[in-house]
């Protein structure tokens, strides 16, 4: 299912609903423990989870390069926001009878080309979230990010 995107009165908000199968416990270490966490986005490194923490961001391009992201808001095993590029990205659990609601929102100040890129990798990074839970591992599945790409610049196009 694509991502909703909305139009603010200073940007956008993309949305993702997964309804998922699995404990908010199971799903919150899956968003936040490092050996799960890089398993579905290899990029991230959680080094101190708190409102006002860190994420890092390294680049795993054999340079050793990282930048860090400020953690915005966080409440354990519930909502977890960080800095992401010019905007945000938030994740919030919720607690269901079989299982939980992953809710992913992006904050996107303006459109570019690259925001088709962003929303098609969220799209595939929750599709690897959810195999993480299943306790399977899969590579970054780039045709799939490029079907889920086509779809997202049609998306933007009517907006």
């Amino acid at each position: 299912m694509l991502a909703a995107i909305e139009k603010k009165e200073d940007g956008y908000i993309a949305t993702y609903n997964r309804p998922l199968n699995h404990s908010v416990e199971k799903a919150w270490a899956t968003l936040t423990k490092n050996d799960k966490l890089q398993k579905w986005m290899s990029n991230l490194e959680v080094v101190d989870l708190r409102k006002g923490g860190t994420i890092k961001f390294n680049m795993n391009d054999g340079t050793g390069n990282s930048f860090d992201i400020s953690i915005l808001d966080f409440e354990e095993q519930s909502y977890l926001q960080y800095e992401w590029g010019e905007g945000w990205v938030q994740f919030e659990l919720s607690p269901k009878d079989d299982g939980c609601l992953l809710v992913l929102k992006e904050y996107i100040p303006r459109l570019s080309d690259h925001t088709p890129k962003d929303l098609s990798g969220w799209h595939v990074c929750l599709v690897m979230f959810s195999a993480v839970l299943e306790g399977q591992y899969m590579d970054f599945p780039k045709g799939e990010w490029e079907k889920w790409y086509e779809k997202y610049v049609k998306l933007l196009n009517q907006l």
